[in-house]
């Protein structure tokens, strides 16, 4: 297990790098940071010369891979670094400078434990993509398939159970101090980073998502996924379909090339939907890198290592929410959010529906053009203090892809009207799934699948496991000494960890000042 004063030492140097660009001055000026936390990011500043206006998106590419999918898991969260920092985040580009070629073709050769010439007859030693995870090469297979071939960095896992260790660490200190720190559930959502993480680092599992997404879209036309070779894809090393197009945040190349941009947009859209409604499997990482258009119009996703999913219940509240919010009905999101349990029973559900109304009216009708999404998300996650809403990690992922899908149907058609689009289909979706028909078949399902139970079991079943509300039940959460608990016997441990910040802050600013970080 890693020393406290270790982790006190690395957030002191990553504290260091934020302070260079100014990162720490939001936290230092916002009411809710713990005293304990600003202290802290004073020692790390020391000595430092702030810009006047901080740049996050800088800050987390410096301090390194893990920070920087920390930093664009960030970008989902205003309410916890506020929108300031959050927008900026959304700028944080994944790419570092590529690892040798020759490193590449010996990762590649160990994982698969054969010569690289027995899988492939040729790649490009030039990367088309490098990124803090892994590396992308063009390459032809020896039965002469066109193929891309994505390799993890060496040594990047370790590295980053390495930092995640630290966040994991720094999360349950800020968590125990109460407030604010503790509603905002930091410890939750470092648990969710950590497991998407550990997704993207296995590649095998970025194959399986691209293969169930390719799946769940096969009757969406204008679609599509890459298929994966299976026999070139391992842990490490994932081989999938080349894909010729232009990118779809091109948009000159689109329409020299005569495609109709606005159905483009539509179409993203309604892809979008499809996945995250009908499917409850997302690609979560749909950004203008990731979204090419063939020369038929077919819109191609890449890179599924980042997937969101959603239950069967969660998706009809969210469809009602979505339709509601469409149609104007505000009592209704309001009822739904205290049947999700997202709202605490003891507020007012009329009160939530006015305050719901306050955020919703002044979107509704207008193309995304005229809308100020920082004044809606302000409004949003005012609601969301004000009413006492925990944090629902779950649903952060696909607000995030929400905004992104947002901003590329926009860059595509300026005109377009995100709800005139989204309610055809979420109509269509709530009357397939929660019309009379539709409520019928399940409830026929619902009895007979309980008649075949032994009604002894199903009510211990139910006694053991009562209702739960929206949310998903979390993962479990590791076990972190905090450092002002004293274990039975223990001599007290405060001082040493004092000493250790202030040494640690020193020995930070000298070696800054020695020019070494």
């Amino acid at each position: 297990m890693t020393r406290p004063a270790t982790h006190i030492w690395r957030l002191l140097k990553w504290g260091r790098s934020l302070a260079r660009h100014g990162a720490l001055r939001g936290i230092e000026n916002d009411p809710n940071t713990p005293p304990q936390v600003k202290r802290l990011a004073r020692v790390a500043r020391l000595g430092t010369i702030q810009p006047r206006e901080p740049n996050y998106a800088e800050a987390f590419t410096d301090i390194g891979p893990a920070a920087i999918k920390l930093g664009q898991s960030l970008a989902t969260r205003p309410d916890l670094v506020g929108e300031v920092a959050a927008h900026n985040l959304l700028s944080l580009q994944d790419s570092l400078p590529p690892v040798a070629f020759e490193a590449i073709e010996a990762e590649i050769a160990r994982s698969f434990d054969v010569p690289v010439s027995t899988l492939f007859a040729e790649i490009d030693p030039v990367p088309v993509g490098s990124a803090s995870i892994a590396q992308v090469h063009r390459a032809v297979t020896t039965d002469g398939q066109p193929v891309a071939v994505k390799v993890l960095r060496p040594g990047i896992r370790e590295r980053f159970a390495r930092d995640i260790a630290t966040y994991e660490w720094a999360a349950a200190h800020l968590e125990a101090m109460g407030g604010e720190a503790a509603r905002l559930r930091p410890r939750l959502t470092i648990a969710n980073f950590k497991r998407w993480t550990n997704r993207e680092l296995d590649l095998r599992r970025e194959a399986a998502s691209a293969s169930e997404l390719a799946e769940a879209m096969k009757g969406f036309e204008g679609y599509c996924i890459p298929s994966i070779d299976w026999d070139r894809t391992n842990g490490r090393v994932m081989t999938i379909e080349w894909i010729d197009g232009i990118k779809i945040s091109d948009r000159e190349a689109l329409v020299a090339a005569g495609h109709d941009l606005p159905a483009l947009a539509r179409r993203l859209v309604l892809a979008f939907l499809t996945q995250a409604i009908s499917a409850g499997f997302f690609h979560a990482d749909m950004h203008q890198g990731n979204l090419f258009v063939r020369g038929d119009g077919t819109i191609v996703a890449i890179d599924f290592g980042i997937m969101g999913r959603i239950d069967r219940r969660a998706r009809q509240w969210l469809a009602e929410i979505l339709y509601g919010l469409i149609t104007g009905n505000y009592r209704r999101v309001a009822e739904i959010h205290f049947e999700a349990q997202y709202v605490p029973s003891y507020h007012s559900v009329d009160e939530f529906a006015t305050a719901l109304r306050a955020v919703g009216e002044p979107m509704r009708g207008k193309p995304v053009s005229e809308l100020s999404v920082g004044q809606m998300l302000d409004g949003l996650f005012a609601i969301t203090r004000d009413f006492d809403m925990a944090t629902q990690p779950h649903l952060l992922l696909l607000q995030k892809t929400m905004v992104m899908v947002e901003g590329l149907a926009t860059s595509l058609d300026p005109a377009i009207n995100m709800w005139d689009v989204s309610a055809p289909f979420v109509r269509a979706w709530i009357r397939d799934e929660l019309g009379p028909e539709a409520a019928l078949a399940d409830r026929i399902r619902t009895d007979v699948e309980t008649l075949l139970r032994v009604p002894e079991l199903v009510r211990r079943i139910e006694d053991r496991y009562p209702a739960r509300g929206g949310a998903p039940e979390p993962p479990p959460l590791p076990d972190i000494p905090l450092m002002w608990e004293r274990r039975a016997g223990e001599r007290p441990r405060w001082p040493g960890y004092l000493l250790a910040a202030a040494l640690g802050g020193a020995a930070v600013a000298g070696a800054s000042l020695a020019g070494l970080f």
